[in-house]
């Protein structure tokens, strides 16, 4: 019995030998991710890129450094000065990966925090660069033009240190308080000023309307001479029957309008009187 004790715990004990092993002799790089291998008996980190999978390691000799390959966002905030000695905080967002094929080196040179080593660096050096040479006016009307510049210089610097840019963009653009106030206070000019423009064109055009009313009531009054000239007082007579037309209509329109017939015969007598009764 207890040489069959001592078999089965000699077997327990391989197997877990053997498990330790295999573990050590294996490993696997997920999704995302890449591998490269530090070798002690070949001087460092080895030249060649695992890609994603299961792979074999020697146990003690050989160490694997597992690398997120994956595209990541970065924001890279910054204060610097433009062409006219304007205060701007400007703030990037970058989406950056690694290049693939150049990670050996780079985990050689920079580690496996690289991205904290390069791109704060590199991002306040090329915005510094380009925001100097606009002024704080053309940071605004020429946002499109600077982001695209930046991103330009960023992604020729960021390919010195084996880093891929996929895209840069500018999140956050403010200035200092005097700046923001002059601009305030400009705004509030130039709106004026339209105002003003306005007020002078609509004087204009009833200076324009009131000429031609002028006019036209010139013209009528001089038809209205030569009428009377041809015809005597004929026209004085129309017009006045035209009056009376409409004042009879809109008396007859009234509800509260009564009639009241003149006395007398024969038409000799006093003529009718239309009253208006309130009740």
């Amino acid at each position: 019995m207890d040489k069959i004790l001592s078999r089965i715990s000699t077997a327990a004990g391989a197997l877990a030998a053997g498990a330790f092993t295999v573990n050590s002799c294996i490993y696997n790089v997920d999704g995302g991710e890449r591998a490269v291998l530090f070798d002690t008996l070949r001087g460092g980190i080895l030249p060649d890129v695992r890609d994603e999978g299961t792979h074999f390691i020697i146990p003690v000799v050989q160490r694997p450094i597992i690398i997120d390959v994956r595209t990541k966002p970065r924001e890279i905030p910054s204060v610097t000065g433009t062409k006219d000695l304007q205060m701007v905080n400007i703030k990037l967002r970058v989406l950056w990966r690694p290049v693939i094929e150049k990670l050996p080196q780079l985990y050689r040179e920079l580690g496996t925090d690289f991205d904290e080593r390069v791109l704060p660096s590199i991002g306040n050096e090329v915005l510094k660069s380009v925001v100097a040479q606009y002024n704080a006016e053309e940071l605004l009307s020429k946002r499109a033009e600077v982001s695209a510049r930046i991103k330009q210089e960023l992604i020729k610097r960021g390919a010195h240190f084996h880093l891929t840019l996929d895209d840069v963009a500018i999140t956050h653009l403010t200035f200092g308080h005097e700046f923001m106030k002059a601009i305030e206070q400009k705004q509030v000019a130039f709106q004026e000023a339209e105002r003003q423009q306005y007020v002078v064109l609509k004087a204009e055009q009833e200076r324009i309307a009131s000429v031609t009313r002028a006019e036209g009531e010139a013209e009528a009054a001089t038809i209205i001479t030569k009428a009377m000239e041809k015809t005597g007082n004929a026209i004085v007579e129309v017009r006045r029957i035209d009056a009376a037309k409409e004042i009879a209509k809109k008396l007859a329109n009234g509800r509260n309008i009564t009639y009241l017939p003149g006395g007398g015969s024969g038409g000799a007598g006093s003529p009718g009187l239309l009253l208006n009764i309130d009740k």
